[in-house]
């Protein structure tokens, strides 16, 4: 038996994940994560800090752990024995969360990302968003602030509205200047961040259209537990017969990358420790 960790370095965030396997690689089983905001503070102590809490939990040290990878801006981590490509991380890690998906997007901070895969989780095609945050998590906290509500509030208003205005998804300066308007005539916060996730979720869809992404889809990254964004998917998917979707999300989801990360860190070990 033998431990591993993988650490996915976000732009906002760091989720960490150990893993436990046999001595062959098999049987690979997740015992613990943490996440640990990054906000204002130094990414590397952020980073020490989670990872330190992820041990503790479980009783081990650094020198119990037999591989620690990385995924994202994983230069930050100087311990890490290996990196490996965010793409690859959470294809590994979504297949591991829901077996029967084929398809993913991660929907992080400030990029988004689709893919399909094979049942192994080898990336079959990819595309990603561009630079512009109006599709981003980092975009949907900004207005959150704006409007005075917390982030965990963000969900249950969307998926209450009844009236939901359109929302610019070029650019997120148009976008903002929209929620000042509506905000300015009285538009509820429900009916603005419904826009909102529609104009994220069209986005998303047609990122995993471009892919020709069908069946299951699991969504991962920091907005997959945002239930008015995967409303709001579902909701644009329900009708589309050249690529029908299922989207799902897990209440794991925002870890996929370190889980995904984890899991090659053991292939990596196994493979490292043979050779010798």
């Amino acid at each position: 038996m033998f431990y591993t960790t993988g650490i996915d370095v976000g732009n906002s965030s760091i989720k960490a994940v150990l893993m436990r396997f046999n001595d062959d690689g098999s049987g690979g089983q997740m015992l613990g994560h943490e996440i640990g905001k990054i906000r204002k503070r130094d990414p590397k102590d952020v980073i020490s800090q989670t990872y330190a809490k992820l041990l503790a939990a479980h009783k081990l040290q650094d020198s119990d752990v037999a591989y620690c990878a990385t995924t994202g801006e994983g230069d930050m981590v100087d311990f890490r024995r290996g990196h490996f490509y965010s793409m690859t991380c959470h294809a590994r890690g979504a297949l591991y969360l829901d077996p029967e998906a084929r398809a993913v997007v991660d929907a992080g901070a400030l990029h988004a990302k689709a893919l399909i895969m094979d049942e192994r989780s080898k990336v079959l095609q990819n595309r990603m968003t561009s630079q512009c945050a109006s599709g981003s998590g980092q975009f949907i906290e900004n207005i959150s602030r704006y409007l005075g509500i917390t982030i965990d509030d963000v969900g249950k208003l969307s998926v209450a509205a009844d009236k939901p205005e359109v929302v610019s998804g070029i650019c997120a300066v148009l976008a903002e200047t929209d929620v000042i308007n509506m905000v300015s005539r009285g538009i509820s916060a429900s009916n603005i961040l419904k826009g909102i996730h529609l104009s994220m979720g069209r986005r998303l869809i047609n990122l995993l259209r471009l892919v020709n992404a069908k069946g299951r889809v699991i969504v991962t990254g920091g907005l997959a537990l945002d239930e008015g964004l995967i409303a709001a998917m579902r909701e644009i998917a329900a009708d589309d017969k050249k690529f029908p979707m299922e989207i799902v999300s897990h209440p794991l989801s925002p870890f996929a990358g370190a889980i995904g990360c984890a899991f090659w860190a053991g292939f990596r070990h196994v493979k490292l420790r043979d050779a010798a």
